[in-house]
């Protein structure tokens, strides 16, 4: 006999910040889809949906995201929980927001479920979003820009082979701020995070700089010992400069 609760439950969503990383342009982007249900028909939002009575919350989270873009085999990080209660017009909803960083060039993306449509948006440019996913997206994008500038993160942006100018460019795009190259290529070197190759890029019009590769196993190890990456301090002359 189901248990009878003397108070209203209400529903329990997931919503996936899913981050990729442009090095051509360089730009930061955000995976959204365009929904194909009411409420907010045709506006964009933010992959998720309903989370099932007999499944775990990061299960529901991963199933929607596959159903709903295709993507696969995403590493997902809690990143915190939505409760207002006008949030939804459907009634009580509550959501528990995950995110990721991928690098695009490396999934296929594709439209199913609910989704009309599944597109890259520049953080920088992004259309009205359905809900209060803006406020979700926001939230992402502190989480990040907070991590990067004391933790390593981000490799999952890049492709596997990469030159130090664009792991550079990386940090310069999420942090919105320039910074100190020589600083910038002693620090994260002498952290021994990454493996320099014998190979250079390929088809550049400029001197082809070396490639080097993200040493995951010493960066889990140095996760679980403790360590800290202050970038506080890696701005260029320029921007030290102007003030």
């Amino acid at each position: 006999m189901p248990y009878t609760y003397e108070y209203p439950r209400p529903s329990v969503t997931v919503d996936c910040v899913v981050f990729g990383f442009d090095d051509k342009e360089p730009d930061l982007k955000v995976l959204l889809i365009q929904r194909a249900a009411e409420p907010f028909k045709d506006c964009w939002a933010l992959p998720g949906g309903f989370v099932d009575m007999d499944e775990p919350v990061e299960t529901a989270a991963l199933r929607e995201l596959e159903e709903e873009t295709g993507l696969t085999d995403v590493f997902l990080e809690q990143l915190y929980t939505f409760g207002n209660p006008n949030r939804d017009p459907r009634g009580r909803v509550i959501s528990v927001a995950y995110y990721a960083l991928i690098a695009p060039a490396d999934k296929q993306i594709a439209a199913a479920s609910d989704a009309q449509n599944v597109h890259w948006f520049s953080v920088n440019q992004l259309p009205p979003l359905a809900f209060d996913h803006h406020l979700i997206l926001e939230t992402g994008l502190q989480r990040i820009r907070g991590k990067v500038s004391y933790q390593p993160i981000g490799f999952e942006l890049l492709p596997e082979k990469f030159p130090l100018s664009g792991l550079q460019k990386l940090y310069e795009t999420i942090l919105e701020t320039p910074l100190d190259k020589r600083n910038f290529r002693k620090k994260i070197l002498n952290m021994g995070i990454l493996k320099e190759l014998d190979e250079f890029q390929q088809d550049v019009s400029h001197r082809a700089a070396r490639l080097y590769r993200f040493d995951k196993a010493k960066y889990e190890q140095m996760v679980k010992e403790g360590f800290y990456f202050e970038l506080k301090e890696q701005r260029t002359r320029e921007t030290k400069r102007k003030k």
